[in-house]
């Protein structure tokens, strides 16, 4: 009995796309990208997922990372290489989830949601810390601690990603 060709009903692999979002797209969702990147990247899981991340301001339009935000990066192995720009309406319909870093960056994405089922994508980024017991990622752009917004985005990455992992059985 010859086996059937089922090269051509085959599904292809499942494929999320993530979008990180801060106030600037200039230091917490930028590095947030990178270190997704990486952990993605370090369990070969790229052909899974694409990986983005914007701002709610334009302020910042086309720059890179704030400087010292790089710098505190590099110093862990990340390479932020992302050029800021703004949220705009087709994220909410390309992206499966829109990750934000903090309350006021929620409450905007749901302003900006252009329905309720796009507004479903919206999540909060420290509600896939394991380790850290935070409610939000700081901003260090005025205040500072760098270190201490990668040690959370280092946490809540690796728990979205199994949390991707194991919602889509990859």
């Amino acid at each position: 009995m010859t086996r059937p060709d089922t090269s051509q009903s085959r599904q292809p692999e499942p494929l999320r796309k993530i979008l990180f979002v801060c106030l600037g797209n200039i230091c917490r969702s930028p590095a947030a990208e990178a270190i997704m990147r990486c952990y993605v990247s370090k369990q070969c899981l790229e052909r899974h997922f694409i990986i983005d991340s914007a701002g709610l301001s334009s302020y910042h339009r086309g720059e890179l990372a704030d400087p010292r935000m790089r710098a505190y990066a590099a110093r862990r192995g990340y390479t932020l290489l992302h050029r800021s720009r703004p949220v705009v309406t087709d994220d909410f319909y390309d992206f499966d989830l829109i990750v934000g870093m903090d309350d006021a960056n929620i409450d905007k994405l749901k302003q900006l949601a252009p329905g309720i089922e796009e507004e479903g994508k919206i999540r909060r980024m420290t509600d896939y810390c394991r380790l850290k017991v935070v409610d939000h990622v700081p901003d260090p752009y005025y205040d500072g601690g760098f270190d201490n917004v990668l040690d959370i985005l280092e946490d809540a990455c690796g728990g979205l990603l199994d949390d991707e992992r194991h919602r889509s059985g990859i």
